[in-house]
């Protein structure tokens, strides 16, 4: 069964790596306009975090595609291999 999550609850949930990296705090999603489908997760970066820094754009946000999450309870856990 597949279970419906309101984008509100999303906000502000700490968005971590499988492997423990912290990569920030989510704030937005992209929706693919033709499919209605949430594309990828927009994601205001831990400025911490040496890996972050590496992989963060111009623009001062992160943006992860939604095939990269992997579990959204407490944390948003995404796999670390599909962001680089």
């Amino acid at each position: 069964m597949v279970k419906y999550m309101i984008a509100e609850q999303l906000v502000g949930k700490e968005v971590v790596t499988s492997d423990g990296f912290d990569l920030g705090k989510f704030v937005d999603a992209e929706i693919n306009e033709v499919s209605g489908k949430l594309s990828a997760l927009v994601i205001e970066p831990n400025v911490d975090s040496e890996f972050v820094n590496k992989i963060s754009s111009k623009s001062g946000k992160l943006t992860v595609p939604y095939a990269s999450v992997m579990a959204v309870n407490d944390f948003i856990v995404v796999d670390r291999k599909n962001l680089v």
